[in-house]
């Protein structure tokens, strides 16, 4: 008989105990599959005394992760605690030093120090999987390094935070603000203890950081991430993108450029029939384009116990398989330190602005873009109680640069109330 491939989990919140039960209920079936018994030997949390749903009596314990990931009777340390550094990345390499493979779900240590965990690693001849850190139950990590990897990646981008996202439909579907919706999410669990990691796009943009890298054999890069948040939508922008077909998204986009590496993570404009367009609450979408495959679309659930740690056992299965996959695709001393770059493409904008309610304010706007080269796609003017006048302008395709100008320009003016709103619209 084959020796079992065994397990520690350190974590046993939502994932970890999910992983347990997979592993309890469907233990035939993973050995069908892989071809040996997949075991847990022991678990790893602060609290042995709570009530988590599962009889873990048959496991070792230990309080210390550090103590599991180097237990004789492990084989693979998955990793489920979360966190950049701390207890999560001491034991990860007290893992790699003791010889085991490691299995985790840690976009945030592995954004900020993937680096040097793979490099270590692998000159160690370990694999680090990270499957569940990315996008849920979406199977787009194994994508990138092996169902494409006969591919050159034009662009990856996608909806990668269902936190986000359940924001910002349920604002659009009930007609609420941000911060009631943000107050209901906080409610639900939804976010994080740090709610600005969802909110403010870090989350995401660790996500996307580690796709880049897979994608163009880079250096994980989290740093150069052009980072925005939702914090600043309104439901007005809400009602008045979808007046107009669209529905507004966090949305990562990279891509390697003549200028280097661009990556960003920001609210955009998508089409409201668009398959980003039509995302409803936490699920997620990565969209792909290879230069031999064309576009592929990979939609699912972002989050949750279920999705998340049939990730984990994806790539406990190719661990218990044989199969041996560099941490990002190509052996992690290869990997080269790409230059960032600002994205320069031309974008049609939408701008949201309030003006005076005089005549010939509306056109000084029209002026100024006019000067700056932006021409006017669509623009509409809503009914209004208010001294200020609400005007929405779609433009055609400009670059950044120039928009940034004749927004400076439009506040010398004098005819703006407050400060114009600019989103960049995207097209799938």
């Amino acid at each position: 008989m084959t020796a079992p491939l065994r397990l520690g989990i350190a974590g046993l919140g939502t994932v970890g105990i999910g992983v347990v039960k997979i592993i309890r209920q469907k233990a035939t079936l993973l050995e069908q599959r892989s071809g040996r018994p997949v075991v847990i030997t022991a678990v790893c949390a602060r609290s042995r005394d709570k009530d988590r749903g599962v009889d873990l009596s048959a496991y070792g314990w230990e309080t210390d992760p550090v103590a599991l990931a180097t237990r004789d009777d492990v084989d693979v340390f998955v990793e489920l605690m979360g966190g950049h550094d701390g207890p999560a990345l001491e034991a990860t390499k007290a893992a790699i030093a003791a010889g085991k493979d490691v299995v985790t779900a840690n976009k945030a240590m592995l954004a900020i120090h993937g680096q040097a965990l793979a490099e270590s690693a692998e000159d160690h001849g370990h694999v680090i999987r990270f499957e569940a850190a990315v996008a849920g139950g979406i199977p787009v990590v194994k994508a990138l390094t092996e169902g494409l990897a006969g591919n050159d990646i034009v662009r990856v981008m996608g909806v990668m935070n269902g936190t986000c996202n359940f924001i910002l439909t349920k604002m659009e579907n009930e007609g609420l603000g941000y911060n009631a919706v943000f107050d209901q999410a906080a409610k639900l669990g939804y976010l994080e203890a740090d709610p600005n990691l969802d909110v403010g796009g870090i989350d995401a943009g660790h996500k996307l950081a580690l796709l880049a890298s897979i994608a163009y054999g880079t250096k994980v890069a989290f740093s150069d991430v052009e980072l925005e948040g939702i914090g600043r939508i309104t439901i007005e922008d809400i009602h008045q993108a979808a007046d107009m077909g669209f529905r507004i998204k966090l949305l990562g986009v990279a891509q390697m450029t003549g200028r280097g590496l661009e990556q960003r993570m920001s609210p955009c404009l998508v089409p409201a029939q668009s398959p980003l367009g039509t995302l409803e609450g936490g699920t997620n979408m990565v969209v792909i384009e290879g230069d031999q495959v064309g576009q592929i679309a990979l939609r699912g659930a972002g989050a949750g116990e279920g999705p998340t740690a049939s990730a984990v056992l994806s790539d406990v299965l190719d661990i218990a398989r044989g199969i041996r996959v560099s941490t990002f695709g190509v052996p992690a001393r290869s990997l080269v330190a790409a230059k960032p770059a600002a994205s320069t493409a031309p974008a049609p904008y939408y701008l949201r602005m309030a003006l005076m309610d005089k005549p010939g304010a509306l056109a000084k706007v029209a002026t100024i873009l006019g000067d700056a080269g932006i021409s006017i796609d669509r623009m509409r003017q809503y009914r209004h109680d208010e001294p200020s006048a609400p005007v929405l302008i779609v433009t055609h395709k400009v670059t950044r640069q120039a928009l940034n100008e004749a927004l400076e320009a439009l506040d010398s003016t004098g005819v703006l109330t407050q400060t114009p709103v600019s989103i960049r619209i995207e097209d799938e």
